[in-house]
């Protein structure tokens, strides 16, 4: 046995480095090592270590608070280990081999999910649906029985002392230990660890004191917004309408056989006017509109059956419609919004970017046909580029949806590279997401999968790259409106339906085999029907934002909590100031856009409302929600001026990377605003902040046909670092803009 020394960590390690910080692969395998033998000072220093292979020891166990941050795969096969929880210090371990340990048993490999929330590979299988089953479905069934038994026979003492808490919790655990059974009687030593754990918990959470707002400030916040419960709006749509459900149920049918993932690059009809390439707007104020009807149906007008998206049919305000101005807010707020936006300062580029239009295309076309300009297109998102944690930045690789079919189009060269039918679908979401796929005895590699749904209420599993559409599941009896996977954890995937409903799943990953399975974590009944859902950035397993018909609401999603997974009630919905304007003809709750710009800033659009809202989460969260309504007001940061129209659902997105807020309107532009350009006296005007760029629609035009009119922009997106911008119309066409690198 050689004595571990900084010389051998040195030798043993990659890459090839005189520090130990610097090391991120270690091999200590057959040195006949014991769990004394590894220095938990000097192995501390691993700072960067990824993969650590100790297999072929003679190890027990681990040291305990062994701090290895980086630590991803771990490999302790042919060991002697007896004691898991030992492990409970690598909580970034995501791979861990255990073969040929005797002493493992069925409750050590459930004890290991536990401690190990990120753990998704085990002995070469991919074991993340089983492990959410054991860490939240497990635990909530747990507590449920845990407090059932403090409610029967215990109660806190009178005066609280500690010596009287200490009995109390050793009669509690003991109790709770004796009385509380679930699952197989295999995992009975899990079961009475994980209780002994859970009761504790419980019991500190009844005697640790709740935080509480900041008072003054929620006061403060209160007088400028109305959180009063809000009274029921009347409806004002025309005939027409009424015979139009928001949710009508469709007609049993087989499920349609779904044709594969294909190759099928293809070329586009319409071209660019070689004027448009270099055309350039100055900033100006939002354009006046003339009388005229929506050029193609909203989602949802297009057939009988289709859901539709709004229970208004909208029309383009008239010429002359005033500006919606800003509410007035006191000084101190705004000097305190003020310093909030003085942080967008240090973030994206000084300079703003210059568009150009590269690409029209028609790739979503009924029949392929030429003459399509009907199928509305709905959703589009890069394709992240996953590194070593599952995160990375953005490629030229775009998917878009609409009609029955999904396209991953290359933004440089114009190509539909992957396309993907549904024969009687009509898709309205997607998203992309990294999940492991497992390799047998070697090791789990990541992989990008993309998810759609729309009106079948059937989410479709696809893995691109490999062309393999791999599986679906229904999400929904009703027609699915939106998609959002959790980014921290990217097999848990939110799904929004048109029966008011959001659903958490666990999607798990995959094997070579492309084998899957699918977890219901969690269901949110909401009030109307959800058209959008944003995770904070440095909360996504704990809150969830979902844009509505009726407002915005903010759910607690965190799971294996005292709080049930089956039925919860929204913690809070955030009112803006608009709503003070609302009458019988003007109704503002329909949050038709919505995404983060930064961990802390939210962009958001009312409809009808004609700017977008900027506003902080922390400090909107921080305040304490009206105890009928849960009403809170947003804390506004700003306002931006958008344009005057009564067309809904289009939708904003944002790029915190460069600062950029991006909206299309009805007349094919784009509204672009660089944050970083935003200006004290701005602000402290109480005016709407101009856009930075308002991008005029490129007017491609058709052979024999002449030139095509703006249609409506219905979603947008843009890479991590604004490279190419997409914009999808109501018009079946997919609009590319390139940035222009400044000489």
């Amino acid at each position: 046995m050689e004595k571990i020394t900084e010389k051998l960590l040195l030798e043993k390690g990659s890459p090839k480095t005189n520090k130990l910080e610097q090391i991120k692969t270690l091999t200590l395998s057959k040195l006949g090592l014991k769990h004394q033998d590894l220095p938990v000072k000097l192995l501390s220093r691993l700072q960067s270590l990824e993969r650590w292979d100790l297999s072929g020891n003679r190890l027990q166990e681990l040291p305990k608070k062994l701090g290895l941050p980086a630590l991803r795969y771990l490999d302790l096969s042919d060991n002697q280990i007896e004691d898991v929880t030992t492990l409970e210090s690598l909580s970034s371990l995501e791979e861990l081999k255990l073969e040929d340990n005797v002493y493992i048993t069925v409750s050590d490999n459930y004890k290991l999910m536990a401690l190990l929330p990120k753990l998704r590979i085990y002995n070469g299988k991919d074991i993340s649906t089983t492990a959410n089953h054991v860490r939240f479905v497990y635990t909530e069934n747990l507590m449920t029985r845990i407090s059932a038994v403090w409610e029967k026979s215990f109660s806190l003492p009178d005066p609280i002392t500690t010596e009287k808490m200490s009995a109390l919790e050793t009669s509690f655990v003991d109790t709770a230990r004796i009385q509380v059974k679930f699952g197989p009687n295999s995992v009975s030593d899990f079961t009475r660890w994980r209780v002994e754990i859970l009761a504790k918990e419980y019991l500190r959470s009844l005697t640790e004191p709740q935080e509480e707002p900041d008072s003054k400030e929620a006061n403060e916040t209160k007088e400028n917004c109305d959180v009063s419960t809000p009274t029921k709006r009347k409806q004002t749509a025309s005939a027409v309408d009424l015979n139009i459900s928001l949710t009508p149920r469709k007609k049993l049918r087989p499920d349609l056989p779904a044709s594969p993932v294909q190759d099928s690059p293809r070329k586009t009809s319409l071209r660019l006017r070689p004027q448009a390439l270099t055309q350039t707007e100055p900033m100006r104020m939002s354009p006046r509109k003339t009388v005229q009807p929506p050029s193609t149906p909203t989602r949802g007008q297009t057939r009988a059956e289709t859901p539709k998206r709004g229970s208004k049919v909208r029309h383009v305000q008239e010429d002359g419609a005033q500006i919606k101005q800003r509410e007035s807010v006191g000084r101190k707020e705004l000097q305190r919004d003020v310093d909030m936006l003085a942080t967008l300062k240090s973030c994206g580029r000084t300079q703003p970017v210059h568009l150009k239009p590269l690409h029209v295309l028609q790739c979503h076309s009924k029949q392929d046909s030429p003459e399509d300009f009907s199928t509305q297109l709905w959703a589009c998102a890069f394709q992240p580029l996953p590194d070593s944690t599952g995160a990375g930045g953005g490629s030229r690789l775009v998917a878009t949806c609409g009609g029955d079919s999904l396209c991953v189009i290359d933004c440089e060269t114009g190509m539909v590279m992957k396309k993907y039918k549904v024969p009687g679908e009509e898709f309205f979401s997607l998203a992309w997401s990294t999940v492991l796929m497992s390799r047998g005895k070697a090791s789990a590699q990541h992989c990008s999968i993309l998810a759609a749904g729309g009106k079948r209420g059937l989410v479709k599993l696809i893995h691109p790259r490999n062309n393999v559409a791999y599986g679906e599941f229904r999400a929904s009896r009703k027609s699915l409106s939106v998609l959002r996977f959790n980014h921290h954890q990217g097999n848990f995937l939110f799904t929004g339906s048109y029966d008011n409903k959001i659903v958490m799943w666990d999607i798990g990953g995959v094997d070579v085999q492309y084998n899957y399975k699918v977890v219901q974590l969690l269901m949110l009944e909401i009030s109307a029907t959800p058209l959008h859902i944003c995770l904070p950035p440095n909360s996504p397993s704990s809150h969830l934002l979902t844009a509505c018909e009726d407002g915005l609401h903010c759910y607690n999603t965190q799971l294996g909590t005292n709080t049930t997974t089956k039925s919860r009630s929204k913690d809070m919905e955030i009112s803006f100031p608009i709503y003070k304007k609302e009458d019988k003809d003007h109704d503002y709750h329909t949050i038709d856009g919505l995404s983060f710009l930064t961990d802390d800033i939210v962009a958001s659009k009312n409809y009808m409302h004609g700017c977008i809202y900027l506003w902080s989460w922390s400090q909107t969260k921080a305040q304490r929600p009206d105890k009928k309504s849960r009403a809170v007001c947003a804390v506004v940061l700003a306002e931006l001026q958008w344009t005057n129209t009564e067309i809904p659902y289009l939708a904003l997105n944002t790029c915190p990377g460069q600062a950029y807020i991006v909206c299309g309107d009805d007349k094919g532009r784009l509204w672009t605003y660089h944050v970083t350009k935003l200006q004290k006296n701005s602000l402290q005007s109480g005016k709407p902040v101009q856009p930075t760029e308002v991008l005029e629609w490129p007017t491609p035009v058709r052979k024999d046909h002449g030139q095509l009119d703006g249609p409506s922009i219905n979603s947008v997106a843009m890479d991590p670092e604004l490279q190419y911008l997409v914009a999808l119309s109501d018009k079946n066409m997919v609009i590319v803009w390139k940035r222009e690198e400044s000489s």
